[in-house]
């Protein structure tokens, strides 16, 4: 089982190196780590955000775990040289285009979410995003008018082929859950949305035993905090989807907290080739200092069991001892607590070792 550890940048290191830390706990068999450099890093050491090494090596993996990317110091350098472009280019270069998304209560933090308690404790959704398509990819272009005025332009596009898979990795979904898709898009303003509601029906005919609603963004947005436990898989696009999700990290308690699998079509010995990573950035402002909450790259871990290789057992087996720890106060500053970076892994460990 071929593991791409690629931590990045930031507190990217520091989280991995703890998740990697439970990952070693379980002891399992066949597992063979190799490590790559992404982000700032990869442009420092080779030039480019995503070096053709890193890509190479990517690519013959089982799985990829990913830090995170992001240093301010590299703001000001040609676009496609940024830190940013890295996973962007993983995405686009590995087919990896459905981003899944848990958010979920954990019991005794429902006083960290941003609302009600008795509102947050009732969140369990699932974002499914789509990765490859939208503003994110779509051509782009600055200009001088005529008049002297500068303009600039991204470009957003779907083509129903695009819509079509992305819909059908949402259903599949909930077939294992509530039975229940809200696909969310601005079909009263925008083409590119009005194509995207008339797919996702047709995708829809296919799973009758799937209830589908239509919710424009605006209005997703807001049943995030009015009523997210009416949500259970969320359907979306690039740039919706983006932003719904860290709504999503903070109505469960933190970003800290969530974990996502990128995955494609690409299929291996043990299950979906995947990439895992959390949803929050480098946090530069952090980095080094033992601060950062390393319980979504363990979570990501999680996840990279259950989808890339099939074990269940294991996933659930880490996911238990996150939610042990959480319930015990082990918490991080986001949290409102004070346990630093090692010290939440360690407790993670511990709570794994305990109930084997």
């Amino acid at each position: 089982m071929k593991i791409a550890v690629l931590p990045g940048d930031g507190i990217g290191p520091e989280v991995t190196a703890e998740a990697l830390r439970v990952l070693d706990a379980l002891e399992l068999e066949g597992l063979e780590l190799t490590h790559g450099e992404v982000g700032a890093a990869g442009y420092r050491a080779k030039g480019h955000p995503l070096p053709p090494e890193t890509l190479a090596l990517a690519r013959e993996a089982d799985a990829i775990l990913f830090g995170a990317v992001g240093d301010p110091a590299c703001d000001d350098i040609e676009r496609h040289l940024r830190p940013e472009q890295a996973v962007l280019g993983l995405r686009k270069e590995l087919g990896l285009f459905a981003n899944l998304r848990p958010a979920k209560a954990f019991a005794g933090l429902e006083g960290m979410s941003a609302l009600r308690p008795d509102v947050a404790r009732d969140i369990d959704l699932v974002i499914v995003r789509e990765l490859t398509g939208d503003v994110y990819f779509g051509e782009k272009k600055r200009e001088i008018l005529p008049d002297g005025r500068r303009i600039g332009w991204d470009r957003m596009n779907y083509a129903e082929d695009e819509v079509r898979r992305i819909a059908h990795v949402a259903f599949r979904t909930a077939e294992g859950r509530g039975k229940r898709v809200t696909s969310v898009d601005k079909a009263n303003v925008l083409e590119t949305s009005r194509l995207w509601r008339e797919v996702v029906e047709e995708v829809a005919s296919e799973y009758p035993e799937i209830a589908l609603e239509h919710m424009y963004v605006d209005n997703a947005a807001m049943q995030l905090v009015k009523a997210p436990g009416a949500l259970d898989v969320v359907l979306t696009g690039n740039l919706f989807g983006d932003i719904l999700s860290d709504q999503a990290s903070m109505c469960v308690g933190s970003i800290g907290l969530l974990a996502s699998a990128s995955l494609g079509d690409r299929t291996t010995d043990h299950g979906t080739f995947g990439l895992y990573e959390p949803i929050h950035g480098s946090a530069p402002d952090i980095a080094g200092q033992g601060k950062a909450n390393p319980m979504a790259t363990i979570l990501s871990v999680a996840m990279m069991l259950r989808h890339s290789f099939a074990l269940e057992p294991e996933a659930a087996r880490i996911e238990a001892a996150v939610a042990a720890t959480l319930a015990d106060g082990v918490l991080g500053g986001d949290l409102g607590g004070s346990t630093g970076t090692s010290e939440i892994g360690e407790a993670v460990v511990s709570r794994l070792i305990t109930t084997s």
